[in-house]
């Protein structure tokens, strides 16, 4: 481990003892994590914005050996980061709520009201069955998507005022590796990492649920390191 890594570990350790050391930030934290209305939003804008960023930045000191450089463009894919955020947690919402009515009609009779009074095996098939309709329906449009606003900050130099210009969609679109991204990201980081990994994410109390997903965004930046490796 070289001397960056060294102070890339400490000074993630030292943000992250800030939040859990009781104190103002951590109340203010936790607070914010189960506040029902806007703060969850925005909670989740950073969370995701800081976190899956991190990611990357450990994405690309796998592939490159670095944590940034000139066209990486670290903010503009923090922005990007942040709204994906926001629109993850509302398809956790629109999923978990919409499970609890696909399970009632195969005869589990759980509803929001009952289900941390279910046995293990239960919350397990809730838990399993939003990830597969999640990770299934929505998963590969956000990673599509994502892939399109990557593509289009590294070829518009990484800055925040290239970012802003218009997105050609449909000829980024048109020229994505679907080699790598059906294959590889599609079918086999979805069925044997997202299914598992989202099945945990919604067995956690709800208050902690964003919280784990933003964190898998460090995952998420190695396994798009990897995609990138195999591109090549």
């Amino acid at each position: 481990m070289k001397k960056k890594d060294l102070i890339f570990v400490a000074v993630c350790a030292a943000v992250v003892a800030l939040f859990v050391v009781k104190g103002p930030l951590n109340t203010w934290f936790m607070d914010w994590s189960k506040a029902g209305d806007w703060r969850y939003f925005v909670l989740a804008f950073l969370k995701f914005g800081v976190l899956a960023t991190v990611g990357e930045c450990i994405g690309l000191r796998i592939g490159k050996g670095v944590y940034n450089q000139k066209g990486f463009g670290v903010l503009p894919r923090a922005l990007v980061w942040g709204i994906l955020g926001v629109g993850i947690t509302i398809a956790m919402t629109v999923f978990s709520s919409g499970s609890f009515k696909v399970l009632n009609y195969f005869g589990l009779d759980i509803n929001p009201l009952n289900i941390s009074g279910q046995c293990f095996g239960i919350q397990v098939i809730y838990a399993l069955t939003v990830s597969v309709l999640m990770n299934t329906f929505f998963a590969p449009v956000f990673m599509t998507v994502h892939k399109i606003t990557d593509t289009h900050i590294l070829n518009t130099g990484g800055t925040l005022k290239g970012f802003f210009s218009p997105i050609p969609f449909g000829q980024i679109f048109e020229n994505l590796n679907w080699k790598v991204q059906w294959n590889f990201v599609f079918m086999k980081t979805i069925p044997f990492f997202w299914y598992p990994a989202h099945t945990i994410t919604f067995l956690l109390p709800a208050q902690y649920r964003v919280l784990f997903a933003a964190l898998l965004g460090v995952a998420l930046g190695i396994i798009l390191s990897i995609a990138n490796m195999k591109k090549k």
